[in-house]
């Protein structure tokens, strides 16, 4: 059985899945984008996780394209798992940061028992990333390295411009 890759266009902190992906920034404690959002809807619980986190393994922060998992406190999602994007560069290839994303994430959630798993465009927000290659790097990469417990990557998109962009690859 393969991995079935659904797109949807909506708010990523309304999903009913195992495992949400939030696109946080290194120091684990909250930001901008989807970062903050899944901060305020998720509440305190995931501040403290993270937190705690930084307390033990991350003392320094969570390493770019590394990814680790923490409660999803008030969120319809059972786990939050972190990962760090890349910040888009016009003179370095950093793609397989990017795609390192996605890989970890993935392994994570299979390590947790996540059936589903709703992941953000990571890194085309204010990290830079061109949207449609961007989209190209996580669909590719989803289809490679799914593992076979995860039957369904569903790829969570703020607006209509995301949409067209991963729509070409998802179908």
């Amino acid at each position: 059985m393969s991995t079935r890759l659904t797109l949807v266009q909506g708010d990523i902190t309304e999903q009913d899945v195992d495992a949400v992906v939030n696109a946080a920034n290194s120091s684990l404690l909250g930001g901008g984008g989807v970062d903050g959002a899944i901060h305020r809807r998720g509440g305190p619980e995931i501040l403290a996780a993270c937190r705690a986190l930084r307390a033990s393994h991350y003392g320094k922060g969570l390493p770019t394209g590394q990814a680790v998992a923490t409660t999803a406190g008030r969120l319809p999602a059972h786990h939050v798992i972190h990962t760090v994007g890349p910040r888009w560069s016009a003179t370095e290839d950093r793609s397989s940061l990017l795609a390192s994303c996605y890989r970890e994430s993935l392994r994570v959630a299979a390590g947790l028992g996540a059936r589903t798993v709703a992941f953000p465009a990571i890194s085309t927000g204010i990290y830079g990333w061109p949207l449609e290659d961007g989209a190209r790097i996580a669909v590719e990469t989803v289809r490679a390295s799914a593992p076979v417990e995860i039957e369904e990557v569903r790829f969570v998109v703020f607006d209509a411009r995301a949409r067209t962009a991963f729509a070409g690859y998802v179908d």
